[in-house]
């Protein structure tokens, strides 16, 4: 199985999604209704305010998937919902957001990590108001600037110095540019995998992982050949081309001719080999009808693996869950929305006496990562740029929907018809609720 980077922790399957996101929406409105109706007591309107905000988050989600979605504000109402379009949607969040905003705390410390904030709220409008002519067909890209700067004003986050602790697995609430994240726990918080899908068996001992990995996830060619600036530090999160331990030597793979290559017509099938493990970028199909690669060694080095969520040596080694949290929205994100949102029209602003054109914004995270300064970026050049800074990250394919290139040839994707930039409601939620009715191009 292919999974593409910035499309994994959050869609593993429409019909999972539906049902955790709904279930978290459900969440909120039966605790929202247990708060109304308790005393007034110190906290409840923050308390109040932090369970519309996560609820805003879900529906951001949903209708950024699916469009057109129940519009649930009631635990266990008698009647079926019925299905709301994405216009009343973004409303809905936007008017939940600006509600909330007064009650949420500014706070920034291990007590407020992972939990929802006055800036997590900002964010979230941010990235709504940049996509808005995705969403609603009208252009909201100075409001986007003016979120983003309600950030930056703020002055509560910094780009981390290392770009690799972002995401390592002792991250959290030191990680001073993280704004929101699913906080991780191998054996109490379950659900990070990257490393167990992610990795070759043959990276095993490498790492020191306490589990053999599983060989599910590569990366295409295509995405992978974006990471070409000159001695940027993200070019670190992957591994390609032949593949040595810490001290220098070689890892091997004990095998045999056929299983190296099972095209393999020599004389000799079942002499045994050691082979320099390899992993390539391209990934010819051998069933294309399943997208599979081949089972045998060349097979299971296709494509280049990711490492940005740095294998974590303290994971379960039963559950092979580990401790890397996984940020949802970080400075960095909100330093490229802004530079995006100039780039399309708004007008740049000032921030504590610093006037952030596109090319400064950018600037910050390529000199943090290491190499050139932008100069004179383009919008296509930005999305270059989103795909080094933001890989693994859940936003790719929102990325590229704005950006119309969604329904271009890549990987390997071929459809081209723009209904498919939302998903399909899953049938079981319609064959339930027949209020639903199945979005274009499904039917």
């Amino acid at each position: 199985m292919l999974y593409f980077p910035g499309h994994t922790f959050l869609i593993l399957s429409s019909t999972i999604f539906v049902h955790s996101s709904f279930g978290g929406i459900n969440a909120c409105n039966r605790i929202y209704e247990l708060f109304q109706n308790a005393a007034d007591i110190p906290g409840k309107q923050a308390s109040i305010a932090e369970i519309r905000t996560m609820r805003a988050l879900y529906y951001y989600f949903m209708m950024d998937l699916y469009a057109n979605i129940p519009l649930i504000t009631k635990f266990n109402a008698p009647e079926l919902p019925k299905q709301a379009n994405r216009a009343t949607i973004f409303a809905f969040i936007e008017k939940e957001l600006k509600e909330v905003i007064p009650s949420l705390t500014d706070k920034v410390n291990q007590q407020t990590y992972s939990r929802p904030t006055k800036w997590l709220a900002f964010a979230i409008l941010q990235k709504m108001y940049l996509n808005a002519e995705v969403y609603i067909n009208k252009s909201m890209y100075p409001e986007s600037v003016a979120m983003g700067d309600s950030i930056l004003a703020g002055n509560k986050y910094s780009l981390s110095s290392d770009f690799a602790s972002i995401f390592a697995p002792d991250n959290g609430p030191s990680t001073p540019e993280i704004i929101f994240a699913i906080p991780y726990d191998a054996n109490i918080i379950e659900g990070n995998q990257f490393s167990r899908f992610g990795l070759h068996t043959g990276l095993q001992n490498k790492y020191g992982l306490p589990f053999r990995p599983s060989i599910a996830m590569s990366t295409i060619k295509s995405f992978y050949e974006k990471f070409n600036l000159p001695n940027d530090t993200r070019n670190s999160t992957w591994l390609a081309g032949k593949q040595y331990n810490f001290d220098g030597s070689p890892i091997l793979i004990s095998t045999t001719n056929k299983g190296l290559d099972d095209t393999y017509s020599g004389p000799d099938p079942s002499a045994p080999v050691k082979w320099h493990l390899e992993f390539t970028p391209e990934m010819p199909l051998k069933k294309v009808e399943t997208m599979d690669v081949g089972n045998d060694e060349l097979g299971k080095a296709r494509g280049v693996r990711s490492i940005k969520y740095y294998p974590d040596k303290g994971a379960n080694p039963s559950t092979r869950n580990s401790n890397n949290d996984v940020p949802i929205f970080r400075l960095a994100d909100v330093l490229l929305m802004k530079a995006e949102a100039i780039l399309r029209g708004a007008a740049p602003t000032a921030v504590a006496g610093e006037m952030q054109t596109a090319d400064v914004l950018v600037t910050k995270l390529r000199t943090r990562a290491k190499t050139e300064a932008a100069k004179n970026i383009t919008l296509d050049e930005l999305l270059e740029e989103r795909a080094r800074e933001m890989a693994w990250e859940a936003w790719r394919r929102n990325d590229l929907i704005r950006f119309g290139k969604y329904e271009a040839a890549w990987g390997y994707k071929t459809d081209n018809d723009v209904r498919k930039r939302i998903y399909p409601i899953p049938a079981t939620e319609i064959t339930l609720n027949t209020n639903l009715t199945q979005n274009p191009g499904y039917n």
